[in-house]
């Protein structure tokens, strides 16, 4: 389904936009169920989402300076800084002083952090590599191409950047 957009930004065609409409739809029914398995498992911590993007995005990026996860995260400080205390207290996350400047925080996960964060992740692997295998040929690309469509075009050179690696 290819939505023709007229100067407005809305589908030219009324059954194009109730497409759309649907596709925004299963968008959220497939988030609320790409995020039930890691809820539960976080519940058990006491731990919320935020939680969880902060234990990937650090085990993902070790090193990673507190800028650079407010600039991912786009949360406040507050916040932030509320989650970190709660992963350092308990043990998920520890930081150091920057080399070059001590005022930087550069965060990286503990044995039990990374640990915590491979179980979250593990049910959102199968998931995602189930949906894609009964997707069919090419769904991979076409997956990534629609999602990474989604992320704000200013953004996009910083989301490559962040997803694409020499592994």
């Amino acid at each position: 389904m290819t939505a023709t957009l007229q100067a407005t930004g809305t589908p030219a065609d009324g059954d194009q936009r109730e497409q759309v409409i649907a596709l925004i739809e299963l968008l959220f029914f497939a988030y609320r169920d790409f995020v039930s398995d890691p809820d539960e498992i976080l519940a058990d911590y006491g731990f919320g989402r935020a939680h969880h993007r902060v234990l990937h995005f650090v085990g993902r990026n070790p090193g990673i300076r507190v800028a650079e996860l407010l600039d991912i995260l786009r949360i406040t400080k507050q916040s932030l800084g509320r989650v970190l205390r709660e992963l350092i207290e308990t043990g998920y996350v520890y930081q150091e002083e920057g080399r070059s400047d001590r005022r930087q925080r550069l965060l990286h996960l503990t044995e039990r952090g990374e640990a915590l964060r491979m179980a979250l992740l593990a049910p959102q692997v199968e998931r995602v590599t189930r949906a894609l295998a009964e997707a069919g040929d090419n769904a991979e690309a076409r997956y990534r191409e629609v999602l990474f469509n989604l992320v704000d075009a200013e953004d996009r050179d910083h989301v490559r950047r962040l997803v694409t690696r020499d592994e």
